[in-house]
């Protein structure tokens, strides 16, 4: 019976974008050995999303557990994040628990948007204002990002810090394109130091 459950646990598919190995380009983890899953499906609808592709979760093909947890294995990186899209629509329990056998550290990057599933060794949370968080997401967070691209994200920015626990680490991102949000971050940052910045690294790089 137990043989049987996880044989169904490891056939078990989710809707992929994408697969890659790279680095994390953002946040506190920037610059290290990285495996990235994209999830299809999103419902936030972000107008300057750089992934707009993952929306529709029905373009994407379902791949098993077993096949991830194979291509993470030949790629052997430091971390596994997965991502989106909005990896929360999809109940991460199942895919989570194959990865975590790996003994890898396992990252999460969501809007926070549904309920919380999955076992995480690091959340990065990114709360948009088109579709307001789950309450679920608050105590998990490691990692608080809000992407900047006026001043009156400075307020929602606040909000969220608000909400989150005290630990958090709090990062301010631009809006990658519009330039005049790098000042605004900047001069923010001086005057507020529980605040870092946070840059699209590979964006500069010009990677994945």
């Amino acid at each position: 019976m137990l043989q049987a459950t996880q044989i169904r646990s490891e056939t078990q598919t989710y809707p992929i974008v994408e697969t890659f190995h790279s680095v994390q380009g953002e946040g506190y983890w920037f610059g290290v050995n990285a495996f990235f899953i994209r999830l299809g499906g999103c419902d936030v609808g972000c107008p300057w999303c750089d992934t707009k592709q993952s929306w529709n979760v029905k373009r994407h093909p379902q791949i098993e557990i077993k096949e991830l947890v194979n291509q993470v294995k030949i790629a052997n990186p430091a971390i596994i994040i997965i991502t989106g899209g909005e990896p929360l629509m999809h109940n991460l329990n199942p895919l989570t628990k194959g990865i975590k056998k790996l003994g890898k550290r396992l990252h999460l990057e969501t809007s926070g948007s549904h309920p919380f599933t999955g076992i995480f060794d690091w959340v990065t949370f990114s709360p948009k204002q088109f579709k307001i968080p789950h309450e679920s997401i608050y105590d998990q967070v490691n990692e608080l990002k809000i992407v900047i691209k006026n001043e009156q994200d400075l307020i929602w920015a606040e909000q969220q810090a608000a909400l989150v626990p005290s630990e958090t680490i709090k990062y301010l991102q631009p809006e990658w394109n519009t330039k005049e949000s790098e000042n605004i971050i900047f001069q923010y940052v001086l005057k507020n130091p529980q605040w870092r910045i946070s840059l699209q690294t590979h964006k500069l790089l010009g990677v994945r």
